[in-house]
């Protein structure tokens, strides 16, 4: 994986529209509750066991004649006063927002044109299909985190017809021929897993929050406290 780096002193819109394309991936971490329960409930994910920097995955779809890009995602959209659940295409600016999205990641698989249209067109047909958004099978991705055997087998609580974000994603992708995570369910896949796909695959990151509990933190900088030396600290 080519990872680079953003600083954090870059907007989200301008992260955006620098590397925004058709058929790449978008991450976001958020800091409501519901984005930070799902990424602490990725922590068995993480290399250093700490929660995930991301809590939702989506795919670009195109820059519309409008001039914004769009894209498509399985989301629970509760910031209207009509509850969206499920596939639905949004303008990206909808993670403009710097507070409330603090981590952004697009990643590139390299993908030609023909496979990017794959990925389009299944994001459509899904889209179009009113395909809804599974929380029972987020509860069962949660489940399978912790062990690989339930990881490689079918989604515990997988319902026809419904997706929720990053199994959306990698549905899209499936199209093209493209597993994130070989020998995982495509359903149990998380948004941690797309970042840390072993493919081919240049990322580009804005990251603010890096996810560590003020009692973790604590707890560690305690712990070099203890290990420095007496002299050190007179």
């Amino acid at each position: 994986m080519d990872v680079v780096e953003n600083h954090s002193q870059s907007s989200n819109a301008a992260f955006i529209r620098k590397h925004a394309a058709p058929g790449r991936i978008g991450l976001s971490g958020g800091r409501d509750w519901i984005n930070k329960a799902i990424r602490k409930a990725q922590a068995p994910l993480t290399n250093d066991g700490h929660r995930s920097l991301w809590s939702h995955a989506f795919v670009f779809s195109e820059q519309r004649l409008d001039g914004h890009w769009w894209v498509l995602e399985s989301d629970l959209d509760l910031r209207y006063r009509q509850i969206r659940l499920g596939v639905q295409e949004n303008r990206a600016d909808r993670y403009f927002d710097d507070e409330l999205f603090p981590n952004l990641a697009i990643l590139d698989f390299g993908l030609d044109e023909a496979k990017i249209r794959q990925v389009q067109i299944a994001g459509l047909d899904l889209l179009s299909g009113l395909s809804s958004y599974s929380l029972s099978e987020l509860v069962g991705t949660l489940f399978a985190m912790h062990s690989t055997r339930l990881r490689k087998r079918d989604n515990l609580l997988a319902k026809e017809g419904a997706l929720y974000c990053s199994a959306m994603v990698q549905h899209c992708y499936a199209a093209a021929g493209v597993e994130f995570i070989p020998g995982v369910h495509g359903k149990n896949i998380a948004p941690q897993d797309i970042y840390d796909s072993v493919l081919p695959h240049r990322t580009h990151s804005l990251i603010r929050d890096l996810g560590i509990s003020s009692l973790r933190r604590f707890a560690h900088e305690a712990g070099e406290l203890l290990n420095t030396p007496v002299e050190d600290l007179l």
